[in-house]
This record gives structure tokens, C-alpha cells and sequence, in this order.
């Protein structure tokens, strides 16, 4: 197994800026991989043939799905996520009820008041658990619908609660989504489970976003409601299947370790945080020669 440090080289030193993405998911998601997303099109596109089926077993709020989608790098995408309220969302959206969700958001009357009597209601259909983790995650501090966490309490220019609230842009995206949901699957699910199914597909490629709880890690655990994995069983599944893999990991040597016990490379991808920190995190795949040719004097 070979360590490839990435942006090493004078020329590739940089950290992508996110704005520069296209936005397309209705989520800020905690670990969201936008700054992952010119990787992604180049590892598609070095691949000998476009893909059959894209599957991303840990969608969350799914901005890799959606830009193979848009941008036409597989034949079809299958989104799974197994975390209840984030699922509810995305099976409304992918099956049919998208303009409800667009209308129920451009309707809402954001004021502190009004979100927190719709915050305090529990349960409901599938589409008002939709629109109140859609409430939630655009309110919340940082994103986060793990249980305890709070709403956003100054934002950008103090503008509190209303500072990711763009209900313009949030029912423009999941309209754009709709448009294309003939060419999206959704399953609520064990992503480990749709692995297995698939592996023995050769034109299946996967894209692996875990939550990060292996080598002792509190992000997925204070982020992400559904966050237990057995990240070994993941890695053995991944040797197995036919097709390709891209899997994204935090920046530990166990996972390093883990990586080299199943023979797969590991390069690092610079990326900036949430609190725009310059980071490491880590990517995993069989090989990077897809990379090594962005690299001429590596």
C-alpha cells in the first residue's frame, strides 16, 4: 500500500473553495464533502467506462449524489442513509411530494416564536418530520440534528435563526431535484447492507462517507443521530466488491493501519473546517493513479 500526501507539490497546493461548487442539496450537513467534489470528478472520469449504478451507502445530505446526478457522471445514483429524519427528507423530495416541501418552506413564517412551536411538535406524517429537519438543520448551530444541539443563536451580521434560512434558494434546490428524480433511488437503510448487495456489480462504483467514530472520534457521535459502525466490517466489505470505491476518513493512524491491513492506498486531501481551519482528512481507494497523474513530479 503506498501514502500519497496530497498537495505537496507547489502546484496543487490549495484548498478548494467551496463556493466555487455548485450548491445543490437542501441540507448544511456537519462533514459535508463540497471541498471533495473536484476529486470526485476526476476520479469518475478516469474511470474506463461511466458508471451503471452510483451508490453512496452514507448519503446524509447527500451533495456527492447529487452532483453525479446534475453533472451526468453515472447512469443512476442510489442515495441510502439509515438516520430517520434525514431519510424522511429525501423520500419526500425523490418521491413525488417535492413541490409540498418547497410550498410548506416558502410558507413558513421564520420567526423564533413559530420555530420553536413547530420544533416542540413530535411526530407526525412523513412529510412534517421532512419539513421540521429541514427546520432544524437550517437553524441549528452548525447543522447539527443530533439530540442536544442548539439553535443558531447570532449567525452571519447577528441575524440569528434567519441567517441560513434562504427559503427562495432551499425550494429552488429541492425543485432542481425533483426534476431529476427519475434518475435518483432512495433507500432508508443500512448502508452496509447495500454494499453487500451490490458487491459483485463491476460497473458499480461506491462513494463511502462514514460517520467519523472509529480511533475514538466524538465528531460522528456529536453530529450524526445514527453513528454506530463497525468500521472494520466496512473495510472487508469494501475489499470485496467488484466495482471501484472512493471512502473519506478522518485523519488517524488507525485508519491508516486499518487501510494497509486490506491493501488500499491513502492519500491525504487538504480541506478547511467549519471554523475555516486548514485540515488534513484522509481518502482511501485501491489505487491513485488517477491522482499520481495530477501530480507529474511527485
Amino acid at each position: 500500500m503506498h501514502q500519497l500526501k496530497l498537495f505537496a507539490h507547489s502546484d496543487t497546493n490549495h484548498i478548494v473553495n467551496v463556493a466555487s461548487v455548485p450548491q445543490r442539496s437542501p441540507f448544511r450537513y456537519p462533514g459535508g464533502k463540497t471541498w471533495l467534489i473536484p476529486k470526485i470528478r476526476l476520479w469518475l472520469a478516469n474511470l474506463a467506462q461511466t458508471p451503471r449504478l452510483f451508490i453512496e451507502p452514507f448519503a446524509g445530505g447527500g451533495i456527492v449524489s447529487l452532483t453525479v446526478a446534475f453533472e451526468e457522471l453515472a447512469d443512476r445514483i442510489l442515495m441510502v442513509e439509515l438516520d430517520e429524519q434525514v431519510a424522511c427528507v429525501w423520500q419526500i423530495i425523490l418521491g413525488g411530494e417535492a413541490e409540498w416541501l418547497a410550498d410548506r418552506i416558502l410558507k413558513f413564517n421564520m420567526t423564533y416564536e413559530c420555530l420553536i412551536d413547530e420544533l416542540s411538535i413530535n411526530g407526525g406524517t412523513m412529510r412534517e418530520i421532512a419539513f421540521r429537519t429541514i427546520l432544524r438543520n437550517r437553524t441549528s448551530h452548525g447543522g447539527i440534528l443530533a439530540p442536544g444541539a442548539g439553535l443558531i443563536k447570532n449567525g452571519e451580521s447577528g441575524r440569528g435563526i434567519l441567517s441560513r434560512w434562504y427559503p427562495n434558494t432551499l425550494a429552488k434546490r429541492i425543485r432542481n431535484i425533483d426534476r431529476l428524480r427519475n434518475k435518483i433511488g432512495f433507500i432508508h437503510g443500512d448502508g452496509l447492507d447495500i454494499i453487500r448487495e451490490h458487491k459483485d456489480d463491476c460497473n458499480t462504483v461506491f462513494f463511502v462517507d462514514p460517520p467519523y467514530t472509529a480511533a475514538g472520534k466524538k465528531a460522528g457521535t456529536r453530529l450524526y443521530y445514527q453513528n454506530e459502525l463497525d468500521h472494520e466490517l466496512l473495510f472487508t466489505l469494501l475489499e470485496s466488491v467488484n466495482g471501484e470505491f472512493l471512502m473519506t476518513y478522518d485523519n488517524a493512524e488507525e485508519i491508516r493501519t486499518m487501510a494497509l491491513r486490506h491493501g488500499f492506498e491513502v492519500a491525504e486531501v487538504a480541506m478547511s473546517n467549519t471554523h475555516h481551519a486548514k485540515m488534513n482528512e484522509l481518502i482511501i481507494s485501491r489505487n491513485f493513479e488517477w491522482l499520481r497523474e495530477e501530480l507529474p513530479h511527485w
